[in-house]
């Protein structure tokens, strides 16, 4: 575990956040949920305890999309600019931070590409970063 410092934004900077603490998993994430989100190939996560993260402002722009047949999956953004924004998953009492949101540069690599097997046949090679089918053991 590496221990975080860092402060994020929304595009528009008017959502605001910051974090201090061990970051927990850091992955690419390929199922269709996450590209769907994101727009892209993946999403790029990291995991931190919910106790290490603090809302500094915006919150009230932030809005929810929970996808209907979800257990734990929805989105969180900002009503603004449409910035994905960190989300909380109480069940396992982490926050799952959109790595692109972060305002300053962070010491740690992706650990794993998760969801693997469901990637877009389009993204993103093999490459050192370990694989998953799903979530690692």
């Amino acid at each position: 575990m590496t221990v975080l410092e860092f402060k994020g934004s929304c595009l528009c900077g008017s959502v605001r956040y910051e974090l201090s603490g061990d970051a927990r998993r850091f992955y690419h994430c390929h199922c269709q949920r996450c590209r769907k989100a994101t727009g892209t190939g993946h999403a790029t996560n990291i995991m931190v305890k919910e106790e290490n993260f603090n809302w500094l402002s915006g919150t009230s722009l932030l809005k929810r999309y929970n996808v209907p047949d979800a257990e734990r999956f929805y989105t969180h953004f900002c009503s603004e600019c449409g910035s994905a924004m960190p989300r909380d998953v109480p069940e396992i009492g982490m926050m799952i931070i959109p790595a692109g949101s972060l305002d300053n540069v962070i010491d740690i690599k992706p650990e794993a590409r998760i969801f693997w097997d469901s990637r877009a046949s389009w993204s993103c090679g093999v490459d050192e970063i370990p694989t998953f089918p799903e979530y690692p053991d």
